[in-house]
């Protein structure tokens, strides 16, 4: 049996809102009698954008990543639920059913992703349905995959053998493992949110007059292992980047041809640009 699993790359979000704004024209005000009842035109972010800033001047960076219903092969909303108004479907969809579902909000507290909202005006829960609406029609890919861009969002239907050697190729994560609700949405470079760089800017005097070192090697060392390697670019920058917040200490090592080297103490919290080095 192959399920439906949702693959999303942090790298290659750029924050446009093109699935967000998707799904917002395919609900407000349109019902899918079985699927999903008409979205509120204000309060409902079924598909949302989380935004995280790392870093600062002048070694910066932002990165943004959609969010959505997790669709979890063990969902705490199908737990939570009455007479069957959350249920999963064969292809691993996590539904939620406009009517069983009237009037249970506490399936709004149920899902630890936020991803469940509150319509007043109906009294009903509702969520993002993975487009099913959609491909039980005849898609073949979700509405929100063929709005983005820049190729962030993959909608896959494997079985979970397969999904499971994507998720070693290719490094998948997913939010909030200690829930063990077992997501089938998975996220790409999810480093750039939750962890942390170190970041520096190499510089030399020639002449009397400073300038950036391109080409000079840095290193990366903790507890007495080097455990990365770098090389400055034309602006005599580096980048270590996926370590873990509050991880200690570390020590950056700078060498280039006819320069002192010199080795930098780093603790480690946030992600930090630690400044000129002057070789």
């Amino acid at each position: 049996m192959s399920s439906w699993n949702m693959i999303v790359d942090v790298e290659k979000c750029e924050n446009c809102r093109n699935c967000f704004l998707a799904v917002k024209d395919e609900h407000i005000g349109n019902d899918f009698p079985g699927y999903a009842a008409p979205q509120p035109l204000h309060g409902h972010n079924w598909v949302d954008l989380v935004v995280k800033e790392r870093g600062h001047h002048p070694i910066v960076d932002a990165h943004s990543m959609p969010v959505m219903c997790n669709h979890c092969d063990d969902a705490p909303c199908i737990k939570a639920s009455q007479n069957g108004a959350m249920y999963k479907r064969p292809d691993g969809v996590v539904m939620l059913d406009p009517v069983k579902a009237k009037g249970q909000r506490q399936l709004v507290g149920s899902c630890p992703y936020g991803a469940i909202y509150w319509n007043d005006e109906l009294n009903l829960p509702q969520k993002w349905c993975f487009d099913i609406h959609l491909i039980d029609r005849g898609w073949k890919r979700t509405r929100i995959e063929q709005s983005c861009a820049t190729g962030a969002l993959q909608s896959v239907k494997v079985s979970d053998a397969e999904m499971r050697r994507l998720v070693a190729e290719q490094k998948l994560r997913v939010l909030l493992p200690e829930a063990k609700t077992m997501p089938r949405v998975y996220y790409k470079n999810l480093y750039l949110m939750d962890r942390c760089f170190i970041g520096g800017t190499v510089i030399s005097a020639v002449d009397g007059v400073e300038d950036c070192v391109e080409g000079a090697r840095v290193s990366l060392t903790q507890g007495g292992k080097v455990i990365a390697e770098s090389v400055t670019d034309v602006f005599g920058e580096f980048k270590f980047d996926d370590l873990a917040k509050d991880s200690g200490e570390y020590s950056v090592s700078v060498k280039a041809q006819s320069k002192k080297d010199q080795t930098i103490p780093v603790i480690l919290s946030e992600s930090k640009y630690i400044g000129l080095i002057s070789i």
